[in-house]
């Protein structure tokens, strides 16, 4: 996962509002959102290759997302390390509240590539990096990470940020549409305002919409969460492939279920 926008208490029937995009390499293989067979609380999508994921959420309303932290290396080789997926799986697995898992993990912080993640239940959301070695608990309002850190201020950021802000303001019952074309967005910024993360220019370019594409390397799907005060979840997915030198959708997939009135 590699943008990620969170809206926390802005509208006035979803408390939770969440719109993300996978970046991944193509070749890197995938499942796509469902529930898991040894794990049948968990609805995510899933890394094949080390049965991790980018984003999920069990039926009791554990929730957590993650980003890697950009650096030069990460665009020429995949980790070595343990997978940060495994950092949700571990969390959706699990029973511990947000901080103290994030605390738990901290002393192990460096067997991982950078990274942010994003764990809670549901409205009690709290973020962690291992770059900025930093536990925060996300506070109302509308939150944006990408590939640095909590709402660093990248181009993408703030237009997703803006754009998910005034999707809310226009929309007293949110459709999954207007936040899938907001998720679709390839156009880039320019390259006055692009960050120096040390990939070179042209790869600064490529990875600056929020929509990515390339030959090897892009948005892989993208993904609408809403909660509303019903405690009803709705968790859509939209997966894409490559097709005649161009990255088309494939059939969105959406699931629903209602949290536990105690939790």
């Amino acid at each position: 996962m590699c943008l990620i926008a969170i809206a926390i208490a802005q509208h006035p029937d979803y408390p939770l509002i969440i719109a993300a995009n996978r970046d991944e390499f193509y070749s890197r293989p995938t499942a796509p959102l469902d529930y898991w067979d040894e794990k049948p609380h968990i609805l995510a999508g899933r890394d094949l290759k080390s049965l991790g994921t980018w984003l999920g959420i069990t039926t009791t309303g554990r929730i957590g997302a993650i980003t890697n932290y950009r650096h030069p290396d990460a665009l020429y080789q995949q980790s070595q390390g343990p997978s940060r997926g495994e950092l949700i799986r571990g969390f959706l697995e699990g029973s511990a509240p947000p901080q103290t898992y994030l605390e738990r993990i901290r002393p192990s912080k460096n067997q991982y590539s950078g990274f942010n993640l994003v764990v809670g239940e549901m409205t009690d959301l709290w973020w962690y990096s291992n770059v900025a070695d930093e536990i925060q608990k996300l506070t109302p309002g509308i939150h944006g990470i990408s590939n640095h850190l909590l709402n660093t201020p990248w181009p993408k950021v703030q237009k997703i940020k803006a754009a998910l802000a005034g999707i809310i303001e226009e929309s007293r019952a949110i459709d999954p549409e207007p936040l899938f074309e907001m998720l679709s967005d390839r156009e880039p910024p320019p390259d006055l305002e692009l960050p120096d993360t040390g990939v070179g220019l042209e790869w600064e370019r490529i990875l600056s919409p929020i929509f990515i594409t390339s030959s090897i390397y892009g948005t892989r799907s993208s993904s609408v969460i809403l909660m509303d005060r019903r405690q009803r979840v709705t968790f859509y997915e939209r997966p894409f492939v490559q097709k005649n030198h161009d990255i088309v959708p494939r059939e969105t997939r959406r699931f629903e279920f209602t949290l536990p009135s105690e939790r």
